[in-house]
C-alpha cells in the first residue's frame, strides 16, 4: 500500500495558517497596526475600501527596512525580536511569531513600499498568493507602506464567508483601530474609510485619547485608577456608577501594554460595582496593568487576546480592591483611609488558611423610639414580610410614638424635614379622607406615601404597596410607545438647547434613526463633527440628564435587532427607565396623579422590564405575620 502522508507545499501549509491569524480584514489592521507601533512610528495611518475587502492601507513614519529585510519579512517565522527561547518570555513588544505578513500576503496581493532613515532610496516589494513577484529601488519616504488588495482572492470559499455587510466590516477594523489607539496614545493615529476620516487622534495623555477614541460622553465620567503592589501595578480610568450603560463595548484592559480579554479579571472590576449599578448595565473602564513579563503569557492563542498570569487569583483581589478605592474616593462605597502614600500593599487571600471572624450580636427586643419594650419593634416588622420596603425609625419621644391619621389609621413620626411618610387629605377628598378612583371596578382607598417612593393604600379590602418608580415608568412607556407607533410627538422646546458629543458610531445610529427620536419628540440638529444640538425633548423628561438617557438610547440601538417593534419596544423602555431616574422623589399628590394612570395602562402589575409593581396582603396575611 502506498504511503499517504504527505508534507504540504509551503504555501498551502502559509494559506492554512493564515486563518489563525488572520480571520477577517480586521485581523490583517491589527498585525499591521501593531507591527508600525513596534517600528517606533509617532504617525501611522490606516485607510480601507469596501471594508477592507479591496483595501487595506497602513503608512508609517517608523524605522522602515532594508531591501533584504523587505524580502525576509514575509518569510514565515522570520522576526526581528527574539533570537533564543529565552527572549520569547521577556517579551515588551506586540509579539514574535512571525506569522503576521506571511498569513496576510498568502491570501493577498500585498505591495511594500519602505526605506530607512539614513538610506536615500527605498524597496519595492511585491508579494502575491504567499508567492514572491518582484522587488525594485523606488523613491517612497522614510517609514513603510503595506497596500493589502483583495484579501481572500485565491481562497474563494473562505471569502465567500467574509461578511458582505460593510459596515459590520468597518466595525470590525474600527474595533482593532480603537484597542491599539487607546494603548499607545503617544503615537499619532489616524483611520480613513475610502479617504474620509473616522478617527484622527493627535499625540495626547490616556484621559484625551480615551476621550478622541470613546467620544465626549465619557469625558466627565472617568474616575482615576492608580494602585502599585508588588505583584503588580494598575493604572486607567473606570467611569461613574451613574454612567453604566446597557450593555459592553467600553470595556477595556491591557497587560504591559497588549490588549487581552479576562471574563475572570473583567469580573472583578464588575463585582467592585456591586449594588450600585442597575442589574443589566456594565460600567465603562480602561484598566492598564503592568506584570513582570516572566509573570504572564501573551502567546496562549495565535491573536493574543488571551493570556494567562502566574499571579491570577492574586491580581483579581488586587484590581477588585484597586477599582474599589477609586469608587470610595468618588463618595461611591465606604472607604475609611486614603492617605496612605508609597506603595500600597493590598493583602491577598491563600487558600488553606482559615481567618477568624469576629461574631455579631443582635437585641431582638430594642425599640429605637419607645421607652418600654411592650410596642411595636423594628425586628417584628422586619419579620412581618415588609423586609423589601426600605422602614426608616424617625427619633420621638413616647408621648408621640405614632401620629392618629384623620381617616383612620396610624404612621410613625415624621420630622419637619422628612416626608418618609405621608399620607394626602384635601378639601376634595371625601369626608372621611379616602381616595376614590375608578380603576376598572377597583376603589383605591387610605392613601399614604412612603418614603418619596412607595403608596399603600386599600384597594377591593386588600392592602397594597405600589411602587411609584415602577409605575411611572410603565405609564411612560406606554406614552412613548404609542408616540413611535402613531406619531402623536409632545415636544417641549429647550430655552438653551444643548450640545451633545457622542463618537461616530453613535452619531451613524441617530442619523439612521433620526425618525423614532423626532416620533418620541427630540428636536435634534446634525452639526457635524459628531456633535448634536438637542433644542428640543419629550414631554414629561427633564433637561438635567437628558445626555444621560439619550446615550442610554444610542445603546439599546446597537444591540441585536431584527424587528422594528423590538426596537421601538426598546427604545420606549429606555426612555421611560431613563426620564423616572430623574424624577424619583414622589409626593402623595403626585401617587394620587399616577395610580389611576396605573390601572388604565396595558399591564399595571410589570414594569417594562418585568418588575412587579404592585404587591397585595389580605387582612388574613397581615394577620398571620401577627401571630
Amino acid at each position: 500500500m502506498a504511503d499517504r502522508i504527505k508534507l504540504l507545499p509551503e504555501i498551502v501549509a502559509n494559506q492554512i495558517k493564515a486563518g489563525e491569524v488572520v480571520e477577517s480584514p480586521s485581523s490583517a489592521v491589527k498585525e499591521m497596526l501593531e507591527n508600525a507601533i513596534d517600528a517606533g512610528a509617532t504617525c501611522v495611518k490606516v485607510n480601507f475600501s469596501n471594508g477592507g475587502r479591496d483595501l487595506i492601507q497602513v503608512v508609517d513614519n517608523g524605522c522602515g527596512m532594508s531591501p533584504t529585510d523587505a524580502r525576509m519579512a514575509f518569510e514565515c517565522h522570520a522576526t526581528s525580536k527574539i533570537a533564543t527561547l529565552d527572549d520569547i518570555y521577556a517579551l515588551h513588544t506586540f509579539g514574535f511569531r512571525g506569522e503576521a505578513l506571511a498569513s496576510i500576503a498568502a491570501v493577498s496581493q500585498v505591495e511594500l513600499l519602505t526605506r530607512q532613515h539614513d538610506s536615500e532610496i527605498g524597496t519595492q516589494t511585491i508579494v502575491n498568493g504567499g508567492e514572491f513577484v518582484s522587488q525594485r529601488p523606488v523613491a517612497t519616504p522614510a517609514g513603510s507602506q503595506f497596500l493589502v488588495r483583495n484579501i481572500f482572492y485565491n481562497t474563494p470559499a473562505r471569502r465567500k464567508f467574509i461578511d458582505n455587510n460593510e459596515s459590520k466590516l468597518a466595525a470590525g477594523i474600527k474595533s482593532e483601530f480603537r484597542r491599539v489607539a487607546l494603548c499607545h496614545p503617544e503615537v499619532e493615529l489616524h483611520l480613513l474609510s475610502n479617504g474620509a476620516p473616522l478617527y484622527s487622534l493627535p499625540q495626547s495623555n490616556l484621559a484625551e485619547r480615551i476621550v478622541g477614541v470613546m467620544g465626549g460622553s465619557v469625558k466627565n465620567n472617568l474616575l482615576e485608577v492608580g494602585v502599585q503592589t508588588t505583584i503588580a501595578t494598575i493604572e486607567g480610568f473606570v467611569g461613574k456608577p451613574s454612567a453604566a450603560k446597557l450593555r459592553t463595548g467600553e470595556q477595556f484592559m491591557f497587560v504591559n501594554g497588549r490588549y487581552f480579554r479576562s471574563p475572570y479579571l473583567n469580573k472583578a472590576v464588575t463585582k467592585a460595582y456591586e449594588k450600585l449599578i442597575p442589574d443589566g448595565t456594565m460600567p465603562s473602564f480602561f484598566l492598564y496593568i503592568t506584570v513582570d513579563a516572566e509573570r504572564v503569557d501573551v502567546n496562549v492563542h495565535a491573536k493574543k487576546t488571551e493570556v494567562k498570569f502566574a499571579d491570577n487569583e492574586a491580581l483579581w483581589q488586587i484590581l477588585n480592591a484597586a477599582v474599589r478605592e477609586t469608587l470610595a474616593k468618588s463618595g461611591s462605597v465606604p472607604l475609611l483611609d486614603f492617605d496612605n502614600t508609597g506603595n500600597v500593599e493590598i493583602p491577598v487571600a491563600t487558600r488553606g488558611i482559615s481567618y477568624d471572624e469576629p461574631r455579631s450580636t443582635t437585641r431582638d427586643d430594642y425599640n429605637p423610639f419607645l421607652k418600654d419594650t411592650d410596642g411595636v419593634t423594628a425586628s417584628t416588622l422586619r419579620s412581618s414580610g415588609f423586609s423589601d420596603v426600605n422602614y426608616r425609625f424617625d427619633t420621638a419621644t413616647a408621648d408621640d410614638d405614632f401620629i392618629t391619621l384623620a381617616g383612620g389609621g396610624s404612621a410613625y413620626p415624621q420630622s419637619e424635614t422628612d416626608d418618609q411618610f405621608e399620607y394626602i387629605a384635601s378639601e376634595e377628598t371625601p369626608a372621611d379622607n379616602e381616595l376614590n378612583f375608578d380603576n376598572g371596578g377597583q376603589s383605591v382607598e387610605n392613601l399614604f406615601c412612603f418614603n418619596k417612593r412607595y403608596a399603600i393604600c386599600s384597594i377591593g379590602g386588600r392592602m397594597a404597596v405600589i411602587d411609584l418608580h415602577r409605575a411611572h415608568e410603565r405609564i411612560l412607556y406606554d406614552t412613548f410607545r404609542s408616540m413611535l407607533l402613531h406619531g402623536s410627538t409632545v415636544s417641549q422646546q429647550l430655552l438653551f438647547p444643548q450640545t451633545l458629543t457622542v463618537s461616530n458610531e453613535e452619531y451613524a445610529t441617530v442619523e439612521e434613526y433620526a425618525v423614532d427620536f423626532a416620533s418620541l419628540g427630540f428636536d435634534m440638529e446634525f452639526k457635524g463633527d459628531c456633535t448634536l444640538e438637542i433644542r428640543g425633548i419629550p414631554a414629561d423628561t427633564s433637561a438635567d440628564g437628558i445626555d444621560t438617557i439619550l446615550y442610554a438610547m444610542i445603546q439599546s440601538l446597537s444591540l441585536p435587532q431584527t424587528l422594528a417593534d423590538v426596537r421601538k419596544d426598546r427604545l420606549a423602555a429606555t426612555l421611560a427607565r431613563g426620564a423616572v431616574r430623574f424624577n424619583a422623589a414622589y409626593t402623595a399628590e403626585e401617587a394620587a396623579r399616577l395610580i389611576p394612570k396605573l390601572f388604565a395602562s396595558t399591564n399595571p402589575t410589570y414594569s417594562p422590564s418585568g418588575k412587579r409593581i404592585i404587591a397585595e396582603f389580605s387582612p388574613e396575611e397581615i394577620q398571620a405575620k401577627l401571630q
